[in-house]
């Protein structure tokens, strides 16, 4: 009988093994298919923020600072209203969308896909005839009049666009980022080539008509966009019916569909259209602010466009990480979450915060060290202007940071259920924001560097408020020693090396080109040694990447490791 029941313990103890032995097969497997999706997309993301800095750079050292703020003034406008027609679409449909595939309820997936489709689109259509006939009237409320061509000239990618996105979310939905990608790459490539050839007809007689041709290369690039998707889509029928046939069949009435979208869209749209509103209230107060404390126009357009044509090509390009990361992170931690599985939804926040780290530190670092020689390096037709940049970059890089801490605690606070909570924190941070940057724009001394300043103060903030509610809700365990302190002491380290590289370059050289790039080089190859070295990234980080196994034995074989 005592034997008996030695042999059931131990079956049982093998059973419990076995099944640990699963799921963390299954965590690694889910992780593994986190991480893939978001090389996917960041690859996909470099190569399109590579031809929107082909168009940025080379068109502001075409009209200056004064043109450019015309095109951000526009732009600014164009992306909430774009992010009010569809951003909700693509993390609402993946939400809906991977949630039923977690259950093998692929049938109604694809329904719940469709409804979003037809919804997406009428806000489209709403938002077009809104940009289009109200263009004017929008660009004398912001105090700008010159953006009006440029803002009815964005109006029409407005009309393609929510269905392109709710073809992502779908195909995201699924964890399938290559429509995405490629589509991604499509649209900017278009948008570049059409846009940087109006530009350049117009640059030399008319700013204004400039700005508005550079602009209207987005309605050119989604349309592109949108034909491809459209192609992708019905060559994947024979796969959805396969899948379709595979499906459990239960029913789900349009009006529960509907009410469910609506619960995902309405705080997902309100906390996306969150940070346009932000770089809007910058839009409406900075040339206002700067004219009320002595500045004239002419300056106080100048100083606005330092932001919108100098900075942020650059400082956008480390989102394309951050962007791709979210976008994989959602469906993983709602799985976890449908499936109650709280050790992988752990794992996936840790794998995502982690990562985040290893990209963002660096990438700040390394502007705040090098603003100077890059700004210049980029515009040298603008020589002066760059040089009036420098400060402005060196405090928006901290946004890089703080960005995506806010972000990935957002992104699995909604993936958790709690998707009001990320919108009423970031709604704080953005007030506190108008607050700082109201006041410090009118420090003369400060000027326009009182908005970047005010930008990440509301990261900040907004970023505790979420980790606070995400350890409250989902009671989420973070090693913020392994995560945050040690790439922080990689890129540290990486910061100091680089220093010295460019100084070291520009004095043997005497090129400032040259030595960006040298020490961009050394900077990279301290910063891989450094990550090891610290012990930020292990063995068990590196092999969940895509080729992360060479990586790992080119480490090893380099003694980068153990």
């Amino acid at each position: 009988m005592l034997m008996s029941t030695n042999q059931e313990a131990e079956k049982n103890e093998i059973n419990e093994i076995t099944e640990e032995s699963v799921n963390v097969a299954k965590s690694n497997d889910e992780s593994k298919l986190l991480l893939k999706g978001a090389t996917i997309l960041a690859a996909a993301g470099i190569v399109s923020k590579i031809f929107g800095a082909i168009l940025k750079i080379p068109l502001t050292n075409m009209i200056g600072a004064n043109g450019i703020s015309y095109y951000t003034v526009a732009y600014n406008i164009y992306q909430l209203l774009f992010v009010i027609a569809t951003a909700g679409f693509p993390v609402a449909i993946s939400r809906m969308v991977s949630s039923r595939i977690a259950e093998e309820d692929y049938i109604n997936a694809h329904k719940s896909y469709r409804l979003a489709m037809k919804f997406s689109s009428a806000l489209g259509v709403a938002s077009f005839l809104l940009l289009f006939f109200g263009a004017g009237a929008i660009a004398r409320a912001y105090n700008i009049p010159g953006a009006e061509a440029s803002i009815r000239a964005l109006s029409l990618a407005l009309l393609l666009t929510p269905m392109v996105a709710s073809f992502r979310g779908y195909y995201q939905g699924r964890q399938v980022m290559t429509p995405t990608a490629v589509t991604e790459v499509v649209e900017q490539m278009v948008r570049v080539a059409v846009g940087l050839s109006l530009a350049y007809m117009f640059y030399k007689t008319n700013l204004e008509m400039a700005s508005a041709g550079a602009t209207f290369g987005a309605s050119a690039g989604i349309t592109a966009a949108f034909i491809v998707m459209l192609f992708i889509y019905l060559r994947d029928k024979k796969n959805r019916a396969e899948m379709h046939a595979a499906s459990i069949k239960r029913e789900e009435k349009e009006g529960d569909r509907f009410k469910e979208l609506l619960s995902f869209l309405i705080p997902i749209t309100i906390g996306a259209a969150v940070l346009p509103i932000m770089f809007n209230i910058d839009s409406a107060i900075v040339v206002r602010r700067l004219m009320a404390t002595g500045w004239d126009r002419k300056t106080s357009e100048a100083l606005f466009g330092l932001m919108g044509g100098y900075c942020d090509p650059i400082i956008n390009l480390p989102n394309i990480f951050i962007d791709a990361i979210c976008i994989s992170l959602m469906p993983a931690i709602t799985a976890a979450f449908t499936l109650k599985n709280k050790a992988r939804l752990d794992e996936h926040l840790k794998t995502g915060l982690k990562t985040m780290m290893i990209i963002a530190y660096p990438c700040t670092v390394g502007l705040i060290v090098l603003a100077k020689p890059i700004l210049t390096m980029l515009f040298y037709k603008k020589y002066d202007e760059a040089v009036m940049a420098v400060p402005t970059m060196q405090i928006l890089s901290l946004v890089i940071v703080t960005g995506a801490i806010m972000r990935t605690f957002a992104t699995s606070l909604q993936g958790v259920g709690h998707m009001m909570l990320p919108v009423r924190n970031l709604v704080i941070g953005v007030i506190i924001k108008a607050v700082v940057s109201y006041s410090l724009i009118g420090i003369h001394s400060i000027n326009i560097n009182g908005a970047p300043t005010g930008t990440v103060i509301a990261y900040i903030t907004a970023g505790l408020l979420n980790y606070r509610d995400l350890k409250k809700y989902a009671d989420v365990s973070i090693d913020f020693k392994a995560v945050l302190l040690k790439p922080f002491i990689a890129a540290f380290i990486m910061g100091a090396a680089t220093i010295v590289a460019y100084k070291l370059s520009f004095t043997v050289l005497g090129s400032n080109t040259l030595a960006v790039l040298i020490s961009m080089i050394a900077a990279v190859l301290v910063y891989f040694v450094t990550v090891f070295k610290t012990g930020a990234v292990t063995k068990d980080d590196i092999v969940l990447i895509p080729k992360g196994e060479l990586i790992y034995k080119f480490a090893l074989k380099m003694k980068i490791t153990k």
